[in-house]
């Protein structure tokens, strides 16, 4: 039986002594690059950014707070630094199929440069129009050909006239046309001096009329060719005198933009376009108002330059990260306005997504917000796997709907993506998504803490000092420091680790730097680090303190004096509102004989999780195989948290339920001034067990509470040992002899310290001592079987079954 004296005080807190860190306060230190004990992640980032291969994005998993924001960003930032500026995006007007608009990329500014060349152009165009066709030449030129033309009718319609009037045929124009009648002595004859002619008169007339009649009809057939062709000459006209004010308009655009074939190929088009509209009579009259718009400008709209990412003012690769990823802010969108009642678009409502500002660079999303989108996961893999970045409405895109719409020309996708997030939805994703781990095939694993070394220590506090200058706190002292580094093996459960969550330490700076502004200190001290973390715990304390009053005023039976068979003292965490509080709670065992059962009354009332039923199937087969290998377990036991009204969950109680089995099986009492957690194996030894600290320092607290006579104490886990990072009043208490922890491997160990009586161990033999707890029992046991086998061989009557039945045995 290994030593059960209580651990020493020096065990309980691993203390950070203020001169082992080697400065007075942090000004003296040198930042920390704030990857600490990050090196496996940092390297992982590295090689995915580097890899240019498909399918190598990275994601970034870690706890909350582990830094893996910060350290992810600034290696990309790092990185983006030294690469080229990628080009801009441009939208341009498709002249020959208008609902696909065309995609121009331009040298990064280049794009900025052309949307105002072409907005200065389409400012003066209407001018121009208008000054260049109100000239006095072209508007003589016109009235000459449009003469010209009329004189042509006229004089055509004048020589038929002439010739029919020789056969005595006049032609008449009237309000219906033109017509023809006979003419007599010089007079257009009346009908009724028509008809009084003779017949064969009136068929001459009538068969000249319709002769003339095919004549003027063929000549009025080819008036519209005529027509056709001054309108013609009119368009040459405005051609040669547009054209010049066109080309001179966009002389600028052509200089500037001369390297660059697209850009000239879009100019010539916008010249085409604007001439052959203007000479259509399809280009509207200028509305000076319409011009200080261009996007609404829908004369004009197609002329411009939708400039979809600008990088004029970028340096190196773009690093983005999307706050909302939505589908719509991930893709890019196409929107509308209303136009008489109707929704329409152009290539000047399409707007940019995260992946169109990334592309060339890195984009970086937070996982869990992603994954709560609609449509957005999927858009994602479908750009990553298509190699290009493609508008398109998410109905569109999932085929539901034929509406008409914009398409967009696509745009060829060049970036790196890095997704952030939690190692759940890495292992969900993983485990659910075929595709996933194809396309994200680099993770960087944030660890959670790194070991306490004496080194690490202050490397630690090189991160502090980071943290003190990026958030312009006061500087801290070495005490307060030392103190920090404590904190920090607390909130990694583990005396020899530090955590590496920079979020909670930063809170505690913080709140710390408040607490020294008050006193109106230069410097934050150990004595302002203690303040802020008893400001916390008071802050969340109602709970705590309502479950410690209750014990106290006797709502709550917790005894911490005493002994009592089959009732123990177990111990328990509540975590609210990010803080974690422990708090005893009595777990009483009844046994009877029996068929081998132990009923689990939590799992029976369903308050029971699966780990803690779980612990009780382990303890159930521990007491089969240690005490009834040759023989059947003749018992019933009941197990139950008493007063407990939620659910249970985990295994931390196993040992405490144990204990009061064994206890209330050879009625062997035990000492109620103790508390006691830990779980246990099928071979009984103990097992660790989380939130150690809180659970000590809630029982602690309780029987400080009622008086501490030195007597009290805990037990725990010798595997716990190395998580003890307790209060200092509990640190102190024990090495005055007031309060007391015992480390134990065993449940034997631990009934020998709850029951003050020897566990026994068998000899070679197989002979447990007589007067240990272990011979006892053996004892009841052989007892409990004798007993049922001749309860059974003396009823085996009905009435007797019913009778035990009845009783429930």
């Amino acid at each position: 039986m290994a030593d059960l004296v209580p651990l020493p005080a020096t065990a309980l807190r691993k203390h950070c002594t203020p001169d082992s860190l080697g400065f007075d306060t942090t000004e003296a230190l040198a930042d920390h690059a704030g990857d600490l004990g990050q090196e496996r992640a940092v390297e992982a980032i590295r090689f995915g950014l580097a890899m240019g291969h498909t399918g190598y994005h990275v994601f970034v998993l870690g706890e909350a707070g582990s830094g893996k924001h910060a350290t992810t960003f600034r290696l990309l930032r790092e990185r983006a630094a030294s690469e080229p500026v990628p080009p801009d995006l441009c939208y341009l007007h498709n002249f020959d199929e208008s609902l696909k608009p065309r995609l121009l990329t331009l040298p990064a500014g280049r794009g900025a440069a052309l949307r105002a060349h072409m907005q200065t152009f389409i400012r003066d165009l209407g001018p121009a129009l208008a000054a260049a066709l109100d000239s006095d030449a072209h508007s003589e030129r016109v009235e000459a050909l449009q003469n010209a033309h009329k004189a042509r009718e006229e004089g055509a319609l004048r020589e038929l006239g002439q010739a029919c009037a020789a056969e005595q045929i006049s032609l008449l124009q009237t309000p219906e046309g033109f017509v023809f009648a006979p003419i007599r002595d010089g007079e257009v004859m009346s009908p009724e001096a028509f008809e009084a002619l003779p017949e064969a008169e009136r068929d001459q007339i009538e068969a000249r009329v319709t002769a003339w009649s095919e004549k003027l009809e063929d000549l009025l057939n080819d008036f519209p060719g005529w027509r056709k062709a001054v309108r013609e000459s009119i368009e040459r006209a405005e051609h040669e005198v547009l054209g010049p004010a066109v080309s001179h308009l966009l002389r600028e655009v052509r200089e500037a933009h001369a390297d660059l074939p697209e850009v000239l190929a879009f100019v010539d088009a916008v010249q085409h376009d604007v001439l052959d509209s203007a000479i259509k009579g399809t280009m509207l009259e200028e509305d000076e108002d319409d011009v200080s718009e261009p996007e609404e400008n829908t004369r004009y709209h197609r002329y411009q330059v939708k400039l979809l990412v600008d990088h004029s003012a970028s340096q190196g690769a773009p690093v983005v990260f999307e706050n909302n990823p939505g589908y719509g802010n991930l893709i890019g969108r196409i929107e509308h306005v209303v136009q008489q009642g109707n929704q329409v678009s152009h290539f000047n409502l399409i707007r940019a997504g995260a992946l169109h500002r990334a592309n060339g660079g890195y984009l970086v999303l937070d996982a869990e917000r992603l994954l709560s989108q609609p449509f957005a996961w999927e858009g994602l893999k479908r750009c990553l796997r298509a190699g290009e970045i493609r508008i398109e409405p998410p109905a569109e895109a999932q085929g539901w709907s034929g509406a008409l719409t914009l398409e967009p020309q696509a745009v060829p996708s060049a970036l790196k993506v890095v997704l952030i997030g939690d190692r759940d939805v890495y292992y969900l994703l993983m485990e659910h998504d075929p595709e996933f781990a194809d396309l994200f095939k680099v993770a960087a694993d944030f660890n959670d803490d790194l070991p306490r070394t004496p080194e690490n220590e202050r490397e630690y506090a090189r991160l502090i000092a980071l943290l003190v200058r990026s958030a312009g706190l006061l500087p801290f002292d070495s005490s307060g420091v030392a103190r920090l580094v404590e904190e920090a093996s607390r909130l990694a459960e583990d005396s020899g680790r530090l955590s590496l969550n920079t979020r909670s330490l930063s809170d505690l700076m913080r709140e710390a730097d408040h607490h020294a502004r008050l006193k109106r200190r230069d410097t934050s001290t150990r004595v302002e680090v203690e303040d802020a973390l008893a400001a916390r715990v008071r802050r969340c304390s109602r709970y705590p303190t309502r479950v410690r009053e209750s014990i106290l005023d006797g709502t709550t039976l917790i005894s911490t004096d005493g002994e009592r068979a089959g009732q123990i003292n177990g111990l328990v965490v509540v975590e609210l509102a990010g803080e974690r509080f422990g708090h005893p709670v009595r777990i009483t065992a009844t046994v009877r004989m029996g068929e081998g059962d132990v009923v689990d009354i939590e799992r029976e009332t369903e308050l029971g999780g699966a780990i803690h039923s779980k612990g009780v199937l382990i303890l159930s087969a521990f007491l089969a195989a240690r005490y009834a290998r040759h023989q059947p377990l003749s018992l019933s036991a009941s197990l139950v948290f008493e007063q407990s009204y939620a659910p249970v969950e985990g295994d931390s109680a196993s040992l405490a339920e144990l204990c009061a089995l064994l206890s209330a099986l050879t009625q062997i009492p035990i000492q109620q001034r103790f508390a006691i957690t830990g779980s246990v194996n099928q071979f009984g030894e103990v097992q660790v067990i989380g939130g150690v600290n809180e659970k000590i320092e809630g029982f602690f607290d309780l029987c400080s509470a009622r008086g501490l006579d030195g007597s009290h104490g805990v037990v725990i886990p010798a595997a716990s040992v190395r998580h003890l990072m307790l209060r200092e009043d509990v640190v102190q208490a024990a090495a005055a002899g007031r309060f007391h922890i015992h480390a134990v491997s065993t449940v034997d160990e631990a009934m020998t310290v709850l029951t003050g009586v020897e566990a026994g161990e068998p000899d070679a033999k197989g002979v447990i001592p007589k007067g240990t707890l272990n011979h006892k029992v053996a004892t009841v046991l052989a007892e409990m079987t004798a007993a049922r086998h001749a309860y059974a061989d003396g009823e085996g009557s009905a009435g007797s079954r019913q009778h035990r039945r009845r009783h429930g045995v």
